[in-house]
């Protein structure tokens, strides 16, 4: 049967104790397999069997809960923007709530302690003043608290709500009895509690609003990426130029973009020309240069020039609309090392409940006179400082900053069990071609004998290589022409399948290939077999260039190694790593590519059928292994390794069957992602050591422990502050994470500017450059070379 997965909005869970009773809710439906639920975001997630469940069955069972799922559930452009108001909304009623609060029960708190406050008006001591200002703020202020409590007992369940209702209501009761029947209990040394019940239910409101403030601030990332997409294309229909609306976009439509821009859709440059700003979503530092049949992806800018595309993804379907839906998955998603909490929190309540009681009885049975003003309020003190909040809150609002900012710097991490996982990786196996290499040929070395140059060389093998479709032909033309090289006529080509190619060139006899052609063209290289044997110790295929029978040299093609190659095996070897490479190369190529960037172990002659049963052969080593790849054939491998990392430069199937996608394609994106992962686990760690240990160990001093000792007792109101300001203390150390910077970012050792557009360009990746009276100028584009060379004197620097 099918299996679907649904994201829902849950209402009314304030604790992981009310996690856990909406996930068992779920999980009882008929014909769901999982259920997921995350306090921070206050979502569900569902996968169940199409078919056999409806949105009714799920309704029933979270409300038979206690809690609701909304009748109109938000979907697509509008969700983020009514998720956002609704937040506001709450943040505003829990702000009024804690104004009014703290104005009505502050001459309360002021008026119980007349030989501190002398100067306060004697009004505010009567019990029934107090009483008039502390009810409003029981009832309307703790409002959500006491519905909380009842559905509870509904439900015949317990949560935070029933702790905080439980308690102020004991406070706030028994001064009324004190209050309406005062000689009774004046007797026994009672007093009011009206400031212990005003108070806590303030400072508890206040922590809940200080806590959802911070809450809304994890989830920044979501709404940046869903800032990106602008409201309107401009696209062209016939003649006419019109401005639509993002929903009106559909596939094959040609969209024109303006200088400064947002592109609106993902698509592929028909004309014009512009460099675009891909930061926001590659972390891409410097402009990308586009042209005809250049892709571009929606939400990034154009920042000069004017260009025509057409779209070619359009919707759900672009990449900025997957990475927010990749984004929006992790966060909701929770990391195995939430279950201890989970575990926990199922119990947490009712152990309260009854540690609560036992204070009670104990202090009251055998407590020191007035026994029940001390059972009282040691009671009210264990209820109210008890916090199952900062345990459901520790894992997802760590995971909420880790992976938007993630997000930030072009790492998109698919789930919280993946972002755990990656901490844990001592291997990493790179695939050679594509990840570790730049994945095409170039020419490295020419070798010419004596009585001609290199750019000789060079020319004669390019106008041979112009017939041929070999990608050791087109690097070698490529590069004649990338030297403006100019290539002498070619007559006779024929290619010599496994061996190379044979030409005449100015009515000589041309032959360009490797050893074997030359042994059978009776062609004896001896005097480059040195250099022959040096380049292919380097991990090069070195070619043989014979003209009329003899060699005048040798041409040496390489995939080479990404610049930024070495530097991402370095910080690896650093932070415990060991890093493998896996090749279909035979070992010696492989080795002497390991030797340049100093890799531990070499998985040569592997075919692409083959990658996932050597990434499994590790793991029977007890390796847990993250493997990067970036093309079809390293899928099953990225799926087989614990946790699979796909280039963003390479195929969707790669990125499909990958944990985590690079966006840029950069190999410093996997550093990032490893010291993100760590960095996030150790803000984890550091939230449930605090929530945990807070409870431990407080719970007991509200219980009197200590009293027996040194004679120290924990106040209701101190304790309910400390219950207020332990939920707040966890999200925040949670957007600590919110200033990690990556400790590889791309060296640009000089930087140039643009003198038509006035840009930042990296001179080794400018798009042209142009000499004017001795200096050199850099451009982003061709456009803006096109248009200095045209008037340099214009342009020139002064």
């Amino acid at each position: 049967m099918e299996q679907e997965k649904l994201t829902l909005p849950v209402k009314g869970m304030h604790c992981a104790s009310c996690v856990s009773k909406v996930e068992a809710a779920l999980a009882g439906v008929p014909g769901v397999i999982q259920a997921s639920v995350n306090l921070a975001t206050e979502k569900a997630t569902v996968r169940l069997d199409s078919g056999r469940v409806t949105m009714a069955d799920l309704r029933r069972a979270v409300r038979a809960a206690g809690y609701e799922i909304p009748e109109v559930i938000p979907t697509g452009a509008e969700a983020p923007d009514r998720e956002r108001a609704e937040r506001e909304r709450e943040n505003r009623l829990l702000r009024l709530k804690f104004l009014v609060g703290a104005v009505l029960t502050l001459p309360v708190l002021l008026g119980s302690f007349p030989q501190l406050f002398p100067w306060m008006p004697a009004v505010f001591r009567s019990p029934w003043v107090q009483l008039v200002l502390t009810t409003p703020v029981q009832f309307w202020v703790g409002l959500h608290f006491h519905v909380g409590f009842w559905n509870d007992v509904r439900h015949r369940s317990a949560s935070m709500n029933s702790l905080v209702s439980i308690g102020t209501n004991a406070a706030y009761f028994f001064s009324v009895a004190v209050t309406f029947w005062p000689h009774t209990f004046m007797r026994l040394g009672a007093m009011t509690y009206y400031d212990t019940a005003g108070v806590l239910m303030t400072l508890i409101v206040v922590g809940r609003w200080l806590e959802a403030r911070a809450r809304g601030r994890t989830s920044e990332a979501i709404r940046r990426l869903m800032a990106l997409a602008p409201s309107t294309a401009r696209v062209i229909r016939g003649s006419a130029e019109l401005d639509v609306p993002m929903a009106e976009v559909v596939m094959g439509d040609l969209i024109r973009v303006r200088p400064g821009e947002r592109i609106a859709v993902d698509g592929e440059v028909t004309d014009g020309a512009s460099a675009v700003d891909e930061s926001m979503l590659t972390g891409e530092s410097l402009p990308v240069e586009k042209r005809p049949g250049s892709r571009v992806i929606g939400g990034t800018v154009n920042r000069m020039g004017s260009f025509t595309f057409r779209a070619t993804r359009v919707g759900k379907d672009t990449v900025l609309a997957r990475i927010i839906r990749l984004v929006e998955e992790a966060q909701g998603s929770k990391a195995p090392i939430q279950r201890l909490a989970d575990q926990v929190s199922a119990i947490f309540v009712p152990i309260v409940l009854v540690v609560s009681a036992v204070t009670f009885a104990v202090w009251w049975l055998w407590g020191p006179q007035p026994a029940f003003l001390f059972a009282l309020t040691n009671f009210v003190a264990v209820l109210v400082i008890a916090c199952p909040c900062a345990m459901g809150l520790a894992t997802p609002t760590a995971i909420m900053v880790g992976t938007g900012k993630g997000a930030e710097h072009g790492v998109l991490i698919k789930s919280a069990g993946a972002l755990e996982l990656l901490h844990k990786a001592r291997t990493v196996v790179l695939d050679k071609t594509g990840t570790l290499t730049v994945g095409r040929p170039v020419v490295t070395d020419i070798v010419p004998t004596t009585g001609m140059t290199a750019d000789d060389l060079l020319a004669l093998a390019a106008a041979a290589e112009q017939g041929s479709e070999h990608p050791l032909g087109e690097a070698v033309v490529t590069r004649a022409k990338e030297l403006g090289l100019g290539l002498p006529a070619v007559s006779n080509f024929r290619a010599v399948p496994g061996h190379g190619i044979e030409a005449r060139v100015g009515g000589q006899r041309l032959l360009l290939g490797n050893t074997r052609l030359m042994a059978e063209s009776g062609v004896q290289p001896s005097a480059f077999q040195a250099a022959q044997r040096r380049l292919t110790e380097e991990g090069k295929t070195a070619m043989y260039v014979a003209l009329d029978g003899t060699a005048v040299g040798i041409i040496a093609v390489a995939d080479v190694l990404k610049p930024e190659a070495r530097q991402t095996v370095a910080a690896l070897h650093e932070m415990g790593i060991e890093v493998a490479m896996l090749t279909g190369d035979n070992r010696v190529t492989g080795e002497a590519i390991a030797r340049q960037v100093g890799i531990d172990r070499v998985l040569a002659e592997v075919l692409p059928e083959d990658k996932a049963r050597e990434i499994k052969r590790l793991q029977e080593e007890g390796r847990l292994v993250a493997m990067v790849g970036d093309g079809i054939n390293d899928a099953p491998a990225l799926a087989q390794a614990d946790v699979g990392i796909a280039m963003g430069s390479g195929t969707d199937v790669a990125m499909e069957a990958a944990d985590v996608t690079l966006m840029r394609g950069d190999l410093r994106g996997l550093v990032t992602a490893l010291q993100l992962s760590r960095r996030t686990i150790r803000i984890i760690r550091e939230n449930l050591v605090w929530a945990f240990g807070y409870n431990v160990i407080l719970i007991p001093v509200a219980a009197g422990v200590l009293y027996p000792l040194w004679g120290i007792l924990l106040s209701p109101i101190l304790a309910g502050a400390a219950m207020a300001l332990s939920s707040v203390s966890v999200v925040t150390n949670s957007l600590r994470l919110k200033r990690f910077r990556p400790a590889l970012r791309e060296e640009v050792s000089s930087v140039a500017t643009d003198p038509i557009c006035k840009m930042q360009v990296d001179p080794a990746k400018a798009a042209g450059s142009s000499v004017y009276k001795g200096q050199t100028y850099h451009f982003c584009a061709v456009s803006c070379k096109e248009t200095f060379d045209k008037s340099p004197e214009k342009y020139a620097t002064k």
